[in-house]
């Protein structure tokens, strides 16, 4: 996997207010942890972020640039991204580090890719899971699983254990869930109104007429012109 360079500095100081403050600079405050670093807080450029890794599918190692000792040439993984719910802005960033030795597991996305057979008959592609979860070395980990759902037709379904997954990747999963199926297609009831006793069959009701009742058609007849 391609490593992201990502330019990062230590911050000084925790809370609403300094955090405030940095955004207010266009940086993104953040923190870097693992399992053999204590916890840092620091600091990423705005739109150095959004450009090179927050508009990124998938999970991607990230290799600090820092002038801090602690952090440069650190490897990690975006573990969390708090985005404000109205604006979309960034608000905090959450690094895991990485030992490039261990494996480890990781979100990946699922592409499905063709047409299924089932389309033809009037069938319907329904993805169930859009994401799984894998475990590999972190140098091995896939930008995403491709699933072929060419070869599905009604009712057929792939399920984890179907999928064809990259050397050195095994899917993690208890049960054995289908992952996409091809629903049959829907046919709406339709009411067809009953015909008007008098009425031409196939013609259309005339806007704006009245409908005349027993008595006042017998009204008319009995009246002499």
């Amino acid at each position: 996997m391609e490593e992201i360079a990502l330019n990062v500095e230590a911050r000084n100081g925790r809370g609403k207010g300094p955090a405030r403050r940095l955004r207010q600079d266009g940086k993104i405050p953040g923190v870097f942890y693992g399992p053999k670093s204590a916890s840092t807080p620091l600091a990423v450029d705005g739109k150095e972020f959004t450009s090179h890794v927050s508009s990124l599918e998938g999970s991607h190692l990230i290799r600090f640039q820092s002038p801090t000792a602690d952090l440069q040439h650190k490897v990690a993984l975006v573990r969390e991204v708090q985005v404000h719910p109205v604006s979309g802005d960034v608000l905090h960033v959450d690094f895991y580090e990485v030992d490039l030795t261990q494996r480890l597991q990781v979100t990946v996305p699922l592409h499905f890719v063709g047409k299924a057979i089932g389309i033809t008959e009037g069938g319907i592609v329904q993805p169930v899971i859009r994401e799984i979860e894998v475990e590999c070395l972190p140098t091995d980990i896939p930008q995403y699983i491709e699933v072929d759902v060419s070869a599905l037709a009604i009712h057929d379904a792939i399920h984890l254990a179907d999928l064809q997954m990259p050397p050195n990747v095994s899917a993690v999963f208890e049960t054995n869930e289908a992952i996409v199926t091809v629903l049959p297609p829907t046919v709406e009831e339709v009411k067809v109104a009953e015909p008007v006793e008098g009425a031409i069959e196939g013609a259309a009701p005339v806007e704006g007429a009245v409908e005349i009742t027993e008595k006042e058609k017998e009204g008319k007849e009995g009246k002499t012109v």
